[in-house]
């Protein structure tokens, strides 16, 4: 399984920190309509990500969650507004997130685009772009800090929903219609 991502981060002229540029290519071995219903079920989706705590869908395209999330020192809960934005099924999506924490405020844009995994036995390739505003106590920790704790956390959603994609039974756990209440 191929998983890489890579950030990206410039100064602007003003001497003002612009937007952290995350990117990356994750090879997953199931079939797209698979890997698409997975990737726009927020509750799951949620499941893979670190420190999590909660998702709460509030509409077909608005969820929101809350997550603790630590940087070196410091740990937050962000309550988040998330909202899914352009959609072309089984290719293209587009999310939009504003997180809150105490001192804290979080901005981000992610999109991914599926191609392969047309039930010919070729992976699902899954190519995704964010960029993230960090403002508040933790964008103070540093650039550095910040870009190395986010590239953990996308590495390990990224293991978690590939494993799940590619095992053959999902846990019950994993289908909200299933999950015990």
């Amino acid at each position: 399984p191929t998983s890489r991502h890579r950030q990206r981060t410039t100064e602007g002229r003003s001497g003002r920190k612009e937007p952290m540029h995350f990117a990356g290519t994750v090879e997953i071995h199931a079939p797209r309509e698979r890997v698409w219903d997975f990737l726009i079920d927020p509750t799951r989706v949620g499941a893979c990500g670190p420190g999590v705590e909660s998702v709460e869908v509030v509409d077909e395209t608005h969820f929101k969650a809350k997550a603790k999330v630590s940087v070196g020192p410091v740990s937050a809960r962000f309550s988040v507004n998330l909202e899914m934005g352009e959609q072309t099924p089984p290719d293209r999506a587009v999310i939009i997130a504003r997180g809150q924490a105490p001192g804290t405020a979080v901005d981000a844009t992610a999109e991914m685009r599926l191609t392969g995994g047309d039930g010919d036995g070729s992976p699902t390739v899954m190519d995704w772009t964010s960029e993230v505003n960090v403002s508040g106590s933790i964008a103070s920790l540093g650039l550095r800090l910040l870009e190395g704790t986010a590239n953990k956390m996308i590495g390990q959603t990224f293991d978690c929903i590939r494993a799940k994609l590619e095992s053959n039974v999902e846990s019950p756990s994993d289908d909200p219609a299933l999950a015990r209440p």
